[in-house]
């Protein structure tokens, strides 16, 4: 019988590596090895280059995360992982891994090779008598949390320019929980997050980048996510940003894609805050290993429920808003997305309609909502560290951001009934920046 798969090792010296060898280099064998690699960027880069089909990794190997995973499904490889523990094993799991061994099972060579054959030919399932069961302790922390399963992601996205998508991602997702819809807000904008000092929390750890280290390590869970995440008003929590943009490296797509996943299991809503840029020249740049720096926006964009794309009102933001949207709609064609038109004067000469039907003959498309330029609601709210709707509630920005809170929680089937006569609770206190210790 011929060679079926050609198998790439990189087992950083483990002990059932030696018996392994010449199982996979004996005469008429159905796996036989295609290389040895010293570390995962070798087996990462022999994989690209298409020279197994199936790969064999100890989870002990320095630099096994969810990238790695990642890169090696993009090679359309498939991945079997000897764990060394139940931790090991859960955690191989949790970041993708096709079958994943115990050492003991490692130790006998033929169970290997049966197990690199039916990962090599895509098994459904494992073995039971080869695969490792999850962690029982990790699985009751995670059902202890109160959750709601399958919660919707909203990004709000839009071109450059400052047309104020912070500004309407914070005021959504605070409008949203004062409506009753558990929210989670992540700042994942790659090129200047602010939702932290908009929201006068001076953490010494960015919320986001301390759950995309979990995501990349396997162990983020709702529980990891909870309590990572800063709680700012009855129902809302806030994942805050990379403090600095040179950190934008440690958003790989493997992990925002898992924060996000995590994140629906936390939350009836999670809002990501996204960066302005979705271009893919970077691509063309570096080699399919690099990072690429818009991989983070583009990969909230492709697996968000709704996009919110938000433009200024004045000409050059909604000529700008009209090229986004055609940028957009190639990027992900099917995405469901909503028009927000921001800072919507009287100054403009203009009137809404008018707005309207010009975006209409220019897209196609009309906004969902237009928002008034409220400046001194907007400076009143980040005086006080609060979102507009808490630092500035009487005013009609606040108002206009309930609207559309409400209008989208509606469309994405989270939205809470309101009971006659009740009126959500607004803070009106000023909250002093606090620093995590």
């Amino acid at each position: 019988m011929g060679v079926t798969a050609h198998v790439l090792v990189a087992a950083a010296g483990a002990r059932w590596e030696s018996p392994l060898l010449p199982k996979l280099s004996a005469p008429g064998a159905q796996v036989r090895l295609a290389r040895r690699c010293v570390d995962l960027p070798d087996l990462v880069a022999a994989a690209a280059a298409g020279r197994g089909s199936v790969v064999l990794v100890s989870s002990m190997v320095d630099g096994w995360d969810g990238d790695v995973v990642a890169r090696l499904a993009d090679c359309q490889v498939a991945t079997v992982v000897v764990a060394e523990d139940l931790v090991d094993a859960e955690r191989s799991r949790r970041l993708g891994a096709d079958r994943v061994l115990s050492a003991d099972t490692a130790a006998d060579p033929q169970l290997v090779v049966e197990a690199l054959l039916e990962a090599a030919r895509d098994a459904p399932a494992a073995d039971p008598d080869i695969a490792l069961g999850a962690d029982p302790a990790r699985q009751a922390a995670d059902l202890d949390l109160a959750a709601v399963a399958d919660g919707q992601v909203v990004a709000v996205w839009g071109p450059t320019g400052a047309p104020g998508r912070s500004t309407v991602a914070l005021g959504v997702a605070a409008a949203a929980a004062r409506q009753q819809v558990s929210t989670l807000l992540v700042d994942a904008d790659v090129y200047g997050g602010a939702t932290g000092q908009m929201l006068a929390v001076l953490d010494e750890v960015s919320g986001v980048l301390a759950a995309v280290r979990s995501a990349s390590a396997g162990t983020l869970d709702r529980a990891e996510l909870a309590a990572a995440a800063r709680t700012v008003a009855p129902g809302l929590q806030v994942r805050t940003g990379l403090p600095r943009a040179d950190r934008w490296t440690a958003l790989r797509s493997a992990a925002v894609r898992e924060v996000l996943a995590v994140g629906r299991r936390s939350a009836e809503l999670v809002v990501v805050d996204c960066g302005f840029c979705i271009e893919q020249d970077d691509e063309l740049a570096f080699d399919s290993a690099a990072p690429r720096r818009n991989g983070a926006t583009t990969t909230v964009l492709e697996q968000a429920d709704m996009v919110v794309v938000v433009g200024s009102a004045d000409p050059l933001g909604l000529t700008r808003l009209a090229r986004a949207r055609g940028d957009l709609r190639e990027l992900v064609p099917a995405a469901a997305v909503r028009l927000v038109v921001n800072k919507v004067r009287p100054g403009l000469g203009w009137s809404r309609d008018e707005v309207a039907a010009t975006l209409l003959r220019a897209i196609g498309e009309v906004p969902l909502a237009f928002l008034p330029h409220d400046q001194g609601a907007v400076d009143r709210a980040w005086n006080s560290g609060q979102a507009v709707g808490e630092g500035a509630a009487a005013s009609p920005l606040s108002s206009s951001l309930d609207d559309l809170a409400a209008r989208l929680a509606v469309e994405l089937g989270v939205a809470r009934p309101v009971q006659a006569g009740r009126r959500a609770r607004r803070r009106s206190h000023r909250r002093r920046p606090t620093v995590r210790r």
